[in-house]
């Protein structure tokens, strides 16, 4: 599959214009940008469970198996 090129990306910006309108974009735009850092933030506090639990349990420091992770 190759990457989409200008004049597909043109077409998808238009057709998001159209959806949704030139007043609702910013709004939307917003709700994105703050969907995503609730989303990187929970990311980040997930992997720091498991660093600090990672240790206590596998103390050797080997990847755990998934027969172990479930």
């Amino acid at each position: 599959m190759t990457p989409a090129g200008p004049m597909q990306l043109l077409i998808v910006a238009l057709v998001v214009v159209v959806l949704f309108g030139s007043n609702k974009l910013p709004d939307v735009a917003r709700s994105l940008g703050r969907s995503m850092r609730i989303f990187k933030s929970e990311v980040k506090e997930m992997q720091a469970e498991n660093a600090v639990s990672s240790p206590a349990e596998n103390p050797s420091g080997a990847p755990r198996t998934r027969d172990e992770l479930s």
